[in-house]
């Protein structure tokens, strides 16, 4: 479909996409910042050019030993585009971890040296800030716990000869650097060192960020001080849309102030939403910035509906359901009966897992802080352990499908390896003996049984069913399992030398049947997702969960949107930016569900700003 004007028939989106080609002329660089709304086809634009330069330029940068480097949010957006350009060794897609990974790795002594004032500058500040503060706090225990930490650190230093990296691992080990720390040291590197900035250049003589919004402000900087420097050999190319800017890792007011020799093309058209959606987001931004966007002539109408409903709602899952029933019957689109047709947006993960029934085994996890990436990812060795191994193997034998049992058991299990085999002796007994420990792990659920995740672990350790991983083997050996208070009592402790241990044994007193829909949240196919996790995708109807209360944030707060605090204000204006972000994911229709204790003050509100009509709010479901 062509990017249309309705009275013009002309593509207007097009000069943005040919200023943009023409930035990244080898002869003639140029840096750009290209603003692209929600829906514009920035991804599009983004191909299209690394497409002309592939034409284009592709054997002269080859020649040099260059490439061009593109920097994304998410690993997603990271094999979107190196797809749609077939995998080209001569475009450089990344993310920025990745990125800046690759350019300080082996870096060993400056990366030291770096280390050596950063810790003791912390250490300085963490005494300090101990001194003022009261003794015995847990504020107090994390801060002489820091103390500790680092002066190890510190101390350790000398004996490390390579540094390591994982962008998507925990990091854990005295070689290891962490996220933040690769970031920081790389943004360092390029502000300091002119031999990095000629190493950057050297390497990639374009660079092109998406979603540079919300792309980390100190690395940003550092890449602004480097095109002003390197200017006649580096184009810095920015695509993205400061509305859409949702983490507080990013540039505040990227875009405005740009240097006089920067080209500043813009995407109008909208090419996912509605027109009544397009509508309502430029009502949204139209206080934050002069930023419009147009629907395309073929868009649909669209649905919008606002729900304001008390914040002591009871069942809300079942009043979310009967919204959902409300806007089959106003549009007329039976697929929102239906929840795998619709997209359902919850504020944060935990509201996710309550209504998904998972919550037991999420929470846990989720509030250890330093394995919070790679749980979310879906790479944390305890969880992993039950979604990749345990539940398939258990759904299988349930089925009776004995086929994918033995096949799973042969790539797990260590009583089906080859040596196994081999020194059975008696294959055909030691068969046996495997199948009858299968059959003991499934009697957990005989007679309606309801196992916990410790129980069905001490079974499979017991009979040798799985490799159990390191840090669940001391549960799988325990005598006993906790009570309910033992778990109590243990989360209460303040020792961050315990949060690990006591977020596991948490964990382990869930009931299985919590696995199959946190696998199912977590692989992205379930119909609920969180508001911040949905950026850049899209779907046919969304409904927009906006409930602070259970959320308990402090970054997001719709009450305060909602006529709460005045605009301007920094919480206001976070969550207006993803209030925008939330509803622009809608194709078709958009459902949005506000709980609040002041159902009124929001009516209010959103009737006086002009979002909605009247006849478009629902207090009663």
């Amino acid at each position: 479909m062509s990017a249309v004007n309705e009275d013009q028939g002309v593509d207007i989106d097009a000069p943005a996409d040919a200023e943009i080609t023409n930035c990244l002329n080898l002869a003639s660089l140029r840096s750009f910042f290209l603003f692209a709304g929600a829906g514009s086809g920035k991804t599009r634009s983004l191909v299209n050019a690394l497409v002309h330069v592939q034409k284009n330029f592709g054997d002269t940068l080859r020649m040099r030993g260059q490439r061009v480097g593109v920097i994304t949010f998410t690993n997603a957006a990271s094999d979107e585009i190196k797809r749609r350009l077939n995998f080209d060794p001569l475009i450089d897609v990344s993310t920025i971890h990745s990125f800046a990974w690759s350019l300080i790795d082996g870096l060993n002594n400056d990366i030291r040296e770096w280390l050596r004032v950063e810790l003791a500058d912390d250490i300085v500040q963490l005494n300090v800030d101990e001194a003022k503060g009261r003794q015995g706090t847990k504020a107090s225990v994390t801060r002489l716990g820091k103390i500790v930490s680092k002066t190890k650190r510190l101390g350790n230093l000398n004996n490390i000869t390579r540094f390591v990296y994982s962008p998507t691992g925990d990091n854990h080990g005295r070689d290891a650097l962490n996220h933040s720390e690769v970031l920081q040291l790389t943004s360092h590197f390029l502000n300091c060192k002119p031999t990095m900035q000629s190493i950057l250049v050297g390497r990639y003589p374009i660079l092109l960020i998406d979603e540079s919004q919300d792309t980390n402000k100190h690395l940003i900087d550092a890449l602004f001080a480097v095109q002003k420097e390197q200017k006649q050999r580096f184009a810095l190319g920015l695509l993205g849309d400061m509305m859409q800017r949702i983490y507080n890792d990013g540039k505040e007011g990227l875009g405005r102030d740009l240097p006089a020799d920067w080209a500043t093309p813009g995407k109008k058209l909208n090419h996912r939403c509605p027109k009544r959606v397009v509508t309502l987001i430029n009502k949204v931004r139209s206080t934050a910035d002069t930023q419009q966007q147009q629907s395309r002539i073929d868009a649909v109408e669209g649905t919008v509906r606002f729900f304001i409903l008390p914040s002591d709602t009871p069942e809300k899952s079942k009043v979310e359901q009967a919204i959902a029933n409300h806007m089959a019957e106003l549009t007329e689109d039976q697929s929102w009966r239906e929840q795998k047709s619709y997209k359902s947006l919850t504020l944060e993960h935990r509201m996710a897992a309550s209504r998904m029934g998972f919550l037991d085994m999420f929470a846990p996890l989720y509030s250890v802080e330093s394995w919070r990436t790679s749980f979310l990812d879906g790479k944390l060795p305890i969880s992993r352990f039950f979604t990749e191994e345990v539940l398939p193997l258990v759904t299988a034998k349930a089925a009776g499908d004995n086929f994918t049992v033995t096949r799973l058991m042969k790539a797990c299990s260590p009583l089906l390896t080859p040596d196994a085999l081999r020194n059975a002796g008696d294959t055909k007994a030691h068969l046996k003996n495997v199948s009858m420990a299968m059959d003991t792990l499934m009697k957990l659920w005989d007679a309606g049984g309801n196992p916990s995740l410790l129980d069905v672990l001490r079974c499979i350790e017991a009979h040798n069913l799985l490799d159990v991983p390191e840090v669940l083997k001391a549960h799988a050996l325990m005598s006993q399992a906790p009570s309910e208070r033992d778990v109590e009592e243990e989360v209460m402790l303040d020792s961050s030398e315990d949060e690990r241990d006591v977020a596991v044994t948490a964990f382990l007193a869930a009931p299985f049947t919590q696995v199959e829909p946190f696998a199912t949240y977590m692989s992205g196919v379930a119909h609920f997702d969180t508001h911040q996790g949905v950026k850049g995708l899209e779907f046919e109807r969304v409904m927009v969960i906006m409930d602070d209360e259970e959320a308990r944030g402090f970054s997001f707060k719709y009450g305060d949107l909602f006529g709460g605090k005045s605009t301007g204000d920094k919480t206001v204006e976070s969550t207006r930016r993803l209030f925008y972000v939330t509803c622009s994911r809608a194709c078709k229709s958009l459902a949005l569900v506000a709980y609040s204790t002041a159902p009124q003050r929001i009516y209010d509100f959103v009737i006086a700003e002009g979002w909605f009509a009247p006849d478009e709010i629902v207090q009663k479901v």
